[in-house]
């Protein structure tokens, strides 16, 4: 039944490799659950129900992309769009939305990516990326799952004049960290399978040894998902004309950070054909059906996950390593004080340097989870060789997109850059029709958006 639906050795693959890919792939993404709720709490939102919204919604759109696509790539509330919903959206001085009429934003918008990606429209952007841009978006997306690792970790930290330097090494979840990283590295330099969930769970272990973490039992009674079931209300967007930009923020950013985690993702795992997705149109459509069904559960907009590359360098190349990570979202919801330790921070103070004065500040450190991120950002820089670095016109935008994703902290950014730069360039070179004419139009997009006219 397994190689019917998902063409186990057609993908050169095995049952085993699929399940360790899910559960390395989990492991990543593990923290969602935890970080999530936290951060829509202070919006007002029911920390437990978000718990379960997120779990729930995570597994229904994992499945979907499993089931529609074969892609071995998970779904989950979106790590930059979440902030966005609470600080901008809930809690910022000019809209001060409540909660439930974010979420009935989020639906809105969810709906517009769920009409476009049937329509095609999506994919086309997709795969109209020149391959410049493409290969830059994978290794952009690699530094700045690298730079997270690297501050999850402690590695590196805030500094006031050089924005970081080199956290303490010395100390326990650094130390930890670094542990992890060297491993994984050992592990993986063998060729063992497994390697980066091995490395999850030495440091794991590590962690509970030296008290970072705490073993506080197995099994809890899921919470109730009613205070944010169905809580959704939709503002009159035509009285409301304001809010109509925040509908297209929540689309533009869904739209590209989908697009460049599919495309690195999907580079990663081998499933481009001459440079495009077979089946980005499904993949689309998943991610945009499952943003309509968070909306419903409670929980801001669900999008593919860059995680997933965990898994997929673990050798996931097939639907059964997102079924796998769907069923351990569901389980996680009578599991939670196990996904606790993965996933969970541990505090740690921290001296930082601002303006010359030295001030104390609690950092959340994750030296659990942070090894594997550092270690296959470092994987997803081999894409640098694929891009054209004797045409300018192509390196440039391409070099400038690698930057501006982690300097930026956004995968949009640096999308939005190498779309204007590579259309200026070859616009004022005379070669604007080497480009698909989409480059162009969301340069322009890109443009006003910056500019406040979009």
């Amino acid at each position: 039944m397994l190689e019917k639906l998902f063409k186990i050795k057609e993908n050169h693959t095995s049952v085993r490799r699929e399940i360790v890919a899910g559960f390395t792939t989990f492991m990543s993404l593990s923290y969602i659950i935890f970080y999530q709720p936290a951060l829509l709490a202070k919006a007002g939102m029911d920390a437990d129900a978000v718990m379960m919204a997120t779990c729930l919604s995570s597994a229904g759109a994992t499945f979907l992309m499993a089931f529609l696509t074969n892609y071995p790539i998970a779904l989950a509330p979106g790590m930059s769009i979440n902030a966005y919903f609470v600080f901008e959206v809930c809690l910022g001085r000019d809209l001060n939305l409540a909660w439930q009429d974010a979420l009935g934003i989020v639906f809105i918008s969810g709906m517009l990516f769920a009409i476009l990606s049937f329509v095609g429209l999506r994919a086309a952007v997709m795969n109209a990326l020149p391959s410049s841009l493409r290969n830059a978006i994978a290794v952009g997306i690699g530094v700045f799952i690298a730079l997270i690792g690297l501050q999850m970790s402690g590695i590196v930290t805030l500094h006031g004049a050089t924005f970081v330097s080199l956290g303490e090494i010395h100390s326990k979840p650094v130390l930890i960290s670094i542990f992890g990283i060297l491993i994984t590295l050992t592990l993986m330099a063998h060729r063992v399978k497994g390697a980066i969930l091995m490395g999850i769970l030495a440091t794991t272990i590590l962690s509970l040894l030296f008290g970072l973490v705490k073993f506080n039992g197995v099994v809890s009674a899921p919470p109730p998902i009613e205070p944010t079931f169905f809580k959704l209300r939709f503002p009159d967007i035509f009285s409301k004309v304001e809010l109509i930009p925040i509908i297209f923020v929540f689309f533009s950013v869904d739209m590209f950070d989908s697009i460049g985690t599919l495309t690195a993702t999907g580079h990663e795992a081998g499933l481009l054909d001459d440079g495009k997705l077979s089946k980005g149109r499904q993949a689309l459509l998943t991610d945009a059906i499952g943003s309509v069904g968070g909306a419903c559960l409670g929980t801001s907009t669900v999008t593919c996950y860059i995680e997933s590359a965990s898994g997929i360098a673990e050798g996931g190349r097939t639907g059964l390593t997102a079924i796998v990570v769907g069923l351990l979202m569901l389980l996680a919801v009578f599991f939670s004080p196990l996904i606790n330790i993965v996933g969970g921070e541990v505090l740690y103070d921290h001296t930082v340097i601002i303006n010359n004065n030295p001030i104390t500040k609690t950092m959340q450190l994750h030296p659990i989870i942070g090894p594997a991120l550092i270690v296959v950002g470092c994987l997803m820089l081999k894409d640098l060789v694929n891009i054209n670095w004797d045409d300018f016109t192509e390196a440039i935008p391409a070099a400038l997109t690698v930057f501006m994703m982690p300097l930026t902290f956004s995968i949009t950014d640096g999308i939005a850059i190498g779309f204007i730069s590579i259309s200026f360039l070859k616009i004022v070179t005379g070669r604007h029709n080497e480009v698909n004419p989409l480059v162009h139009y969301f340069a322009v997009f890109f443009i006003a958006r910056y500019i406040g006219f979009a």
